[in-house]
């Protein structure tokens, strides 16, 4: 089966402009509101709503590849990265400090050159043990000929399906070079068309043993940050990529198998981020949400576990709130944990839920 990586015109894209003008013009349009938009909020709103979209960004970015992390321990990461009070931090494993060290690089130096030196420190952060999983790796250089073929495989055993095959390992050093150039000297590009192409571009080249999605995504939030100028992120692509996985790898393997006309993918892309500007309405609902709560209850005498876990509640804490979910988050006994519910229900900031189920839950006076 012949890949893109395969024609003789490779890596020479084609995209029907006129196509994409009008999405394109309409994305640009919706980009420049939200920035706007954003600009209005302040200094310290504008901190917690960059701080929610990474700590999204982070997650969801591994989410793609089946990798669950922390939330608490990627939002203390970040937030103590950024200096952001946000109470008591949780504790944070090497593996979360890497991937929010790359994220940020992305975001916050989006103004310097993206060099293979710079993206082998990425690929160390992401894997600080020299594994994936159980398998050691290559970390910090291009994938050798001795990790074989790199292959997009699903099905079990004996049945497997290849969705993608990357180019020979003995092509890197070429197809980087020729990459990196590019992405560092085109000025004729938009740069959220830049942003797509760097992102298939990159997963088609497939450099590392590991990580090449994460990475790929990374490279594309730096397009993104350097079209708006901007080290604070508002949106995550990576958060609506997560909720269209299922199309995303199949524009990709459809994208991959065919010509170098990519127009399918470049709208597919546009309309991607479309809607992830879209959810970035709901963060900035859910931020001012939060910052009325805090208006109101700011003063109030609360100690650190009450005011994480209050912030994890308006955060959306998954599933209800119990005693013993209360207990197991903050680490503290049963005990002191319904002393802490008790005390925010006389002071008229959680109520009981109406009854139901085995055990009490409780939610906020809204």
């Amino acid at each position: 089966m012949a890949y893109i990586h395969d024609r003789p015109d490779w890596p020479k894209f084609q995209w029907r402009a006129d196509t994409l003008a009008a999405r394109l013009a309409q994305v640009r349009h919706k980009q420049g509101r939200l920035l706007g938009r954003m600009e209005s909020l302040g200094f310290n709103l504008k901190a917690e709503a960059s701080l929610q979209v990474l700590t999204e960004d982070v997650v969801k970015s591994s989410e793609i590849e089946d990798e669950i992390l922390d939330r608490d321990q990627v939002r203390s990461s970040i937030a103590r990265r950024l200096g952001i009070d946000i109470g008591a931090l949780a504790p944070v494993d090497r593996q979360v400090e890497g991937i929010v060290d790359m994220t940020l690089d992305a975001t916050r130096n989006h103004d310097q050159p993206v060099t293979a030196e710079r993206l082998f420190g990425w690929h160390a952060a992401l894997f600080p043990t020299g594994r994936s999983g159980m398998l050691k790796i290559v970390v910090g250089g291009w994938r050798t000929e001795q990790s074989g073929a790199m292959q997009v495989v699903s099905g079990p055993d004996g049945h497997e399906h290849i969705h993608f095959e990357a180019p020979a390992a003995g092509r890197l050093d070429k197809e980087m070079r020729a990459f990196l150039d590019w992405f560092n000297t085109d000025r004729d590009s938009d740069p959220v068309i830049k942003a797509a192409i760097a992102h298939l571009w990159f997963v088609t080249i497939h450099p590392f043993e590991d990580g090449n999605g994460r990475i790929a995504r990374a490279i594309g939030d730096l397009a993104l940050a350097r079209s708006e100028q901007s080290t604070q992120r508002f949106y995550s692509l990576s958060d609506q990529i997560r909720k269209e996985r299922s199309a995303y790898y199949g524009i990709l393997e459809k994208t991959q198998r065919g010509t170098l006309d990519i127009t399918d993918w470049l709208n597919w892309f546009l309309d991607c981020l479309d809607r992830a500007f879209d959810g970035a309405e709901m963060i900035i609902g859910d931020v001012l949400r939060k910052a009325r709560f805090w208006e109101r209850h700011g003063t109030s005498s609360l100690n650190d576990r009450q005011r994480r876990m209050l912030n994890r509640l308006l955060d959306g804490l998954e599933g209800k709130l119990t005693s013993s979910k209360w207990a197991k988050i903050v680490k503290v006994s049963q005990a002191t944990a319904a002393r802490d519910i008790e005390d925010l229900i006389d002071k008229g900031i959680l109520q009981k839920d109406a009854a139901g189920g085995r055990s009490t839950s409780y939610s906020l006076v809204v």
